[in-house]
Formats: structure tokens, C-alpha cells, sequence
């Protein structure tokens, strides 16, 4: 019989605007990084286990995702391939599936009508199902007066006197949500995988928010992919040791060149983290 070891997940987030990777801090101050097709395929070559593809744009901006785009993406990836941005309904998840998209990742469609997740389930199975969640800490006093979801929101041990929040449209509005509750919501409606993006620490490289990340990758039974903060392979170890994510996102390590995907993974697996390794390549 064949052992299968289950190894963590490194993956590179491709953040798109105006047809060109970006990316920024806490969600603004766009800076780009590249050609999205050049950028998969590096990413691609250097032996990432999965890549996420957003159109970080498209649902404030209430327009599709280029379609085109993400078919070129796809052509040029051999590896899982995740897709967001600007998903409204079953018939756009449809059309991003057959574009390439292996899995689809669903924002604030989940929010507004979680039915989504259920119909993508139903139709093309929970392994193609992700949800991407946008936790932001907020005064409590705030949100529990926005509060829908739950009597009581989980309040920060780190930051007392604050709760965390999901917010939409590219983190621009809040919903009054508790990202804990609702990340059980959308499991039970049929997600097969969260991707956890902290408002709080997106593009300042000071680190994964592990308060967060512990606390939804300990309420849900599928994989959690931790985003949100990553500045070193260091930090990426201590969200993948100290929490049950399973994988760790990152974009601007990658897209600048301070590390190179398989860098990453050797510093990992020295660490002890089971990584999936680039074959040698025969002479």
C-alpha cells in the first residue's frame, strides 16, 4: 500500500486591476507587479501548488471578470487554479469553470445570497467551492450594533475592546457579519475550502493574523488557506505551525523577488512542514 503524505500548501495570489498584477496595502495603494499571464507561468515553472486569481475590482466597480483572461491564465497553469472576483450569480461561476477555473472563489455573492455556495457545490462539487472571507477588528460597540449573524461576536484577546468584522467589495464596506459563524454557514451550505484574507494585515508584511486564522481553521472541517500579512517564509511557517491552516497565500514576497517559491519551500521543509518539492530534472 502507498502512503500519502499530506503536505501544506504554498500558494501565490495574482491581485488584478485593469488587466495588470497588483498589489497593495490593507486593500489600496495599488502598485504593479506584471503581466498576469507572464506571472502564472513564472509561478507555475518555480513549483507553486496552487494559484488564486482576483479581479479585485470587478464587484465594486459591478462588472464581470475578463473572462479572456482568465482562459489564458489557465492555458499557461498545470497546476490547481482558483479564480475570483465579480462573481454575482451560478451562471458566472458557470462561465469561469469553463474558462479554466478549477475552483471558483466567492466573496460578497456569499454574503448577500450564501445560496451561491450551495448551488456551486450542487453543480460542480465542494472541492470547486472556496469562499474568500475579509475579517477586519472593529469596536465592538460597532459591531455589535451591526451585528446579523450572532448574539455574541468574537471579540480580539489581542486587541480588547474589538471584534473582527467581514467587510465586502474589496474590503470597502462593512456587513455586520462574524466571520467565525459564517465560515461554519458556508460549510455547511457546501464550501470545500476557506480563504482567509486579515483586512488588517493585507499587503503590510508584518505577518499572518494567527488570532483570526486559529480561530476559523478551528471552527470548520476543511482546508483554510491563511492570507493576508506574509513579509518572510518565516511568517508563513508560524501560521502553518501555530494554526490548523492548511496553506499559506502570499503575493508580494513573490511578485518583488525577495523569495522565489522554492526558496520558500526549503525553508519550510528545514522547519520540518511537509512541502511538495520540484522533481530534479534529468540530465
Amino acid at each position: 500500500m502507498v502512503s500519502l503524505m499530506i503536505t501544506n500548501r504554498i500558494i501565490p495570489c495574482l491581485d488584478v486591476n485593469e488587466g495588470r498584477v497588483v498589489k497593495g496595502v490593507n486593500f489600496v495603494q495599488l502598485r504593479d507587479a506584471g503581466d498576469p499571464v507572464e506571472v502564472a507561468k513564472k509561478y507555475d515553472e518555480q513549483g507553486a501548488d496552487e494559484l488564486v486569481f482576483l479581479d479585485i475590482t470587478a464587484t465594486h466597480e459591478g462588472r464581470d471578470i475578463t473572462l479572456d483572461m482568465v482562459q489564458r491564465v489557465a492555458e499557461q497553469c498545470f497546476m490547481p487554479f482558483t479564480v475570483g472576483g465579480g462573481i454575482r450569480t451560478i451562471d458566472d461561476v458557470t462561465r469561469l469553470i469553463q474558462a479554466g477555473a478549477e475552483k471558483v472563489s466567492i466573496n460578497t455573492a456569499a454574503v448577500f445570497d450564501p445560496n451561491i455556495v450551495k448551488l456551486t457545490a450542487q453543480r460542480f462539487g465542494r472541492c470547486a467551492t472556496v469562499v474568500n472571507i475579509d475579517p477586519k477588528r472593529v469596536p465592538m460597540n460597532e459591531l455589535r450594533a451591526r451585528c446579523k449573524n450572532t448574539d455574541s461576536p468574537v471579540e480580539s484577546t489581542i486587541k480588547p475592546g474589538y471584534g473582527f468584522e467581514i467587510h465586502t467589495h474589496g474590503g470597502r464596506k462593512p456587513t455586520g457579519l462574524d466571520p467565525v459563524a459564517f465560515a461554519k454557514q458556508v460549510v455547511e451550505l457546501g464550501a470545500g475550502e476557506i480563504i482567509l484574507t486579515s483586512m488588517d494585515g493585507d499587503g503590510t508584511k508584518d505577518g499572518y493574523d494567527i488570532e483570526i486564522t486559529k480561530l476559523i481553521a478551528d471552527a470548520v472541517n476543511v482546508p483554510v488557506v491563511a492570507s493576508g500579512g506574509c513579509g518572510s517564509p518565516e511568517h508563513m511557517r508560524q501560521v502553518l505551525t501555530e494554526t490548523r491552516a492548511d496553506a499559506a497565500l502570499a503575493a508580494s514576497i513573490f511578485h518583488y523577488g525577495e523569495y522565489t517559491i522554492q526558496e520558500t519551500k526549503e525553508y519550510l521543509a528545514k522547519a520540518g512542514l511537509p512541502m511538495r518539492m520540484l522533481e530534479p530534472v534529468a540530465n
